[in-house]
């Protein structure tokens, strides 16, 4: 009887299990099933149609003219250069970031994090006014006497690689940053014990447990870059056209779906491609920071490890003979503190300096008396500040960004919660490819979506509204919220869950008076991740906004192509500003969250 018993006794909770994992997932599912999957597998198929019957006529057309060819050559290229400087400068701010006590730790990451934030748009005006024939750059070259005459520094393939550096080195620090923190930092300091010097500690020891880092950061700057489109239309020539700006001109000058959806396709198996690579080596959980199981190390036997070897020796003796040139006390501090001598915190400040001082430098310039954006500012006046107040455009932009971001905030935070507690805490199947799912939108091109979307909307009636914007929005929003809070669950103890049931407490109750109150803060730094990723969204804004109803960087996007003038200086400053604030609380909560 017994044994009659048993089985059913057992399906009961597997059942429940099955049906409450349903229940986390179902609204994010729903929510990429719908406006993530449908548009841009509907876009796509647009491709391989002409005139309503079956065709390759897109295709033909895309790969009959050089034209094409050379502009997805350059967006390779492009990316490609963009992806390595990025993360060979992005390695030595997180490896610092990462070796510090958490108090200087916390200073340092507020300026990457601030950097991470800033407005895409923001930083492209700045380095046009930097880079100018009467930018800072060219006046400093004329004060030391190096030029005699300014030069033409912007609208070419350096101008627009140092903004696409600018832009995603940020990026880069911030997903290498998430594997450092993991690495036992007694591990080089026990190979320094048995006679290691600091250069072979770090290149045979450090190195290779970074790698799955280096490999993240690199796989998120490329799909990132290569979807870019702010930077080559603002800093680049013609030579510099990427691969995405041709989609927004056969969709918003001729609307030839049918040859956008072949471009779409022909980029996303670029980008499928080289995730279906990093996943199959390290597999995407070591994206959200948590180890891998498929990484192998370097003891790999091959050609390939005695190369590695050699290389890693030959960095490692190279960077000890470095080091014997300086003089003896900061050896000694180079081999007693490995990543925190005095030339790798120079080395740092610069970069962070990098990062920072271009949108710095909007401030002085906001406040100028005349009406041009030379360097050095000449007077002081408010008059910029009170035409955009002043102006209804931009007044209603800024309200259509607030609105469309809490809600964009709040919805992102509703769908992802359920989600993150599902891949923290559940030991389900298919975890791997659920992840893999709740990343797409971070995956797939965002030109991609936003295209798909628009066609979508049009459709339906939402380009325009703002619950189209709120939608669009929560689509590219949540896989933050998932991360933040699966990185909060991971520090959270789940005994003071079970305490709570052993006292008799239900599950609604313990996740209501226990589990909500101890992840409050790491709730509300989900949402102003979203909030922040939300307000400074162009490129769903720019097809599903309506030419009427413009968010905050559509009005500052369509302002930088027609002129360039001291208002969005003003605008710059105040978007800095209120960035700078909201990433100091952001920042502050998750802080919080941890501690607890």
């Amino acid at each position: 009887m017994s044994s009659a018993v048993h089985p059913v006794a057992s399906r009961r909770p597997a059942g429940r299990g099955l049906r409450r994992n349903l229940l986390l997932a179902a609204p994010m599912l729903l929510l990429l099933l719908a406006l993530l999957v449908y548009p841009v597998a509907q876009l796509l198929l647009l491709s391989f149609y002409k005139d309503g019957a079956l065709s390759l006529a897109s295709y033909r057309q895309l790969f009959a003219s050089s034209v094409y060819v050379n502009v997805l050559l350059i967006t390779l290229k492009i990316s490609l250069w963009t992806t390595f400087f990025s993360v060979l400068a992005g390695y030595p701010v997180a490896y610092l970031i990462s070796s510090l006590p958490q108090q200087k730790k916390g200073r340092l990451l507020f300026w990457v994090l601030l950097s991470f934030w800033s407005s895409f748009l923001v930083r492209a005006f700045a380095w046009i006014v930097l880079l100018g024939r009467n930018g800072v750059v060219n006046q400093l070259l004329l004060a030391l006497g190096i030029v005699d005459a300014p030069m033409s520094l912007l609208y070419s393939f350096g101008s627009t690689l140092v903004g696409m550096v600018h832009a995603l080195m940020p990026l880069a620090v911030l997903t290498m940053l998430s594997v450092m923190e993991n690495i036992d930092s007694n591990l080089p300091r026990a190979a320094l014990t048995l006679g290691a010097r600091p250069g072979a500690a770090f290149w045979r020891v450090y190195f290779p447990l970074s790698l799955p880092g280096v490999a993240a950061a690199a796989i998120m700057v490329f799909v990132t870059a290569i979807g870019f489109f702010i930077f080559p239309a603002l800093l680049g020539g013609r030579r510099e056209t990427m691969i995405t700006q041709i989609i927004i001109d056969q969709v918003q000058q001729t609307l030839n779906w049918g040859f956008a959806g072949a471009v779409s396709v022909a980029l996303l198996i670029v980008v499928l491609a080289v995730f279906a690579l990093y996943d199959r080596l390290l597999g995407l959980s070591t994206m959200t920071g948590s180890a891998s199981d498929r990484a192998r190390p370097m003891a790999a036997s091959g050609w390939s490890h005695a190369a590695g070897e050699a290389i890693l020796t030959f960095l490692g003796k190279t960077s000890d003979a470095l080091a014997r040139l300086a003089p003896h006390r900061r050896r000694r501090a180079h081999a007693s503190e490995p990543g925190q001598s005095r030339g790798m915190r120079m080395v740092v400040l610069v970069l962070l300096g990098f990062l920072s001082i271009p949108t710095v430098l909007m401030i002085p310039l906001s406040f100028a008396g005349n009406s041009g954006l030379n360097w050095p500012p000449r007077g002081f006046s408010l008059q910029w500040y009170e035409q955009m107040f002043a102006s209804p455009l931009w007044m209603q932009a800024l309200t259509r960004s607030l609105v469309v971001g809490a809600g964009a905030g709040v919805l992102s935070m509703l769908i992802g919660t359920p989600m993150a507690f599902l891949l923290a805490r559940s030991q389900m199947r298919g975890k791997s490819f659920l992840l893999a799912f709740v990343l797409s939108p971070i995956i797939v091109p965002r030109m991609i979506i936003a295209v798909g979307m628009f066609y979508l909307f049009a459709k339906v009636g939402l380009v325009g509204t703002s619950l189209g914007l709120i939608l669009g929005h929560t689509v590219i929003s949540v896989p933050y919220v998932v991360m933040t809070m699966m990185a909060v669950l991971r520090n959270y103890d789940t005994r003071l869950d079970l305490a709570a049931q052993s006292l008799g407490a239900r599950p609604l109750q313990t996740l209501r008076y226990v589990t909500f109150p101890i992840l409050m803060a790491g709730l509300l730094s989900s949402f102003l991740f979203a909030f922040a990723t939300s307000f400074d969204e162009l490129t769903i804004s720019l097809f599903a906004s309506g030419g009427l109803n413009s968010t905050l960087p559509k009005q500052f996007w369509d302002e930088v192509t027609l002129q360039i003038s001291p208002v969005i200086a003003a605008v710059s400053t105040c978007l800095f500003v209120f960035v700078a604030v909201l990433i100091g609380v952001a920042d502050r909560l998750r802080r919080r969250s941890l501690a607890r």
